[in-house]
């Protein structure tokens, strides 16, 4: 399974704390609120990902399994 970080924009309320702890995949616009990478993340960057959604305030982001249709 490959994941992907998805959020919810209603929940956001833009304290930018995901884009600190996984800067890879998330980058913040101009008001504070998250732009998600929608590419897979890849396996050495899951923990990373694990740690930007379980710290995220308002509970806005989660993590969703992708089938691996890679092969």
């Amino acid at each position: 399974m490959s994941l992907r970080i998805i959020v919810n924009p209603i929940a956001c309320t833009g304290h930018g704390l995901c884009a600190e702890l996984f800067p890879e995949r998330i980058r913040l616009d101009r008001w504070g609120y998250p732009i998600i990478d929608p590419t897979l993340i890849p396996p050495h960057l899951e923990a990373h990902a694990r740690r930007a959604v379980a710290a995220c305030p308002d509970l806005a982001l989660r993590i969703q399994s992708e089938p691996d249709t890679s092969g």
